[in-house]
């Protein structure tokens, strides 16, 4: 029986034929990347209990209304929240926003968290996991995508995947968490490869792992899959 980094491997190999997005590397940090990483994590915490539609509506009007970010800074909770409200929660979020933006403006002498690029990696997640209302994910999609820090994010999609394909055991008993799919991937993919694959895999997903009616037909990982369907 092969190994689990093996059996990963393979399994990364077959995604990466049909989604490419590891070839594209490149063209795929244009992407997603924000020169400046407060953005990345602005849009992050904007995403929170949301869909990606209305999390960019929110983050295209935030950016439009002000300038910069010190700006909303001196914004009042209540116009803050206006703003954002397509995101949702937005009288939450919108108070741990200005606070965050406060405390980098505080801590690192400007609005930017561009520092945090030559940090290592411990003080970077300890930084990020000090802010109010920043979780794992937020703290690994923020280094992975904004940083150039290997991160492997899970969101709804990877985690599905994982567990159907295998990767991560499934337990009546004990429900794991996707800090701990997090931690499992990271110990077993190569970091050159976590963003090209965390992206697959979300495609994937998206369009064929589906939690509804996945079509187990055509996918191309089904033979490998521990959970048929």
């Amino acid at each position: 029986m092969p190994d689990i980094k093996h059996r990963i491997k393979k399994i990364l190999d077959s995604l990466e034929s049909i989604y490419r997005n590891e070839k594209n590397h490149d063209q795929l940090l244009l992407q997603v990347r924000h020169e400046e990483p407060l953005d990345g994590l602005i849009l992050t915490i904007l995403s929170q209990n949301t869909n990606d539609k209305n999390r960019d509506a929110a983050f295209t009007k935030l950016k439009s209304n002000w300038n910069d970010w010190k700006s909303v800074a001196g914004l009042k909770r209540e116009e803050l929240a206006d703003s954002i409200h397509t995101a949702g929660l937005s009288s939450i979020k919108s108070e741990r926003i200005i606070f965050i933006l406060k405390k980098i403006k505080c801590d690192f002498g400007e609005y930017s968290l561009k520092a945090l690029r030559n940090k290592e990696i411990n003080y970077v997640r300890e930084y990020l996991s000090s802010l109010p209302g920043i979780g794992p994910k937020t703290i690994a999609c923020v280094m992975l995508f904004d940083l150039g820090l290997p991160s492997f994010p899970v969101d709804t999609h990877i985690s599905r995947v994982c567990k159907r394909l295998g990767f991560v055991p499934q337990s009546s008993k004990k429900n794991i968490t996707p800090e701990e799919i997090s931690v499992f991937m990271e110990s077993n993919v190569p970091e050159e490869r976590y963003l090209g694959s965390h992206v697959n895999i979300i495609e994937h997903g998206r369009s064929i792992c589906k939690a509804q009616k996945p079509n187990c037909k055509i996918c191309a990982v089904n033979d490998d899959c521990g959970v048929k369907l």
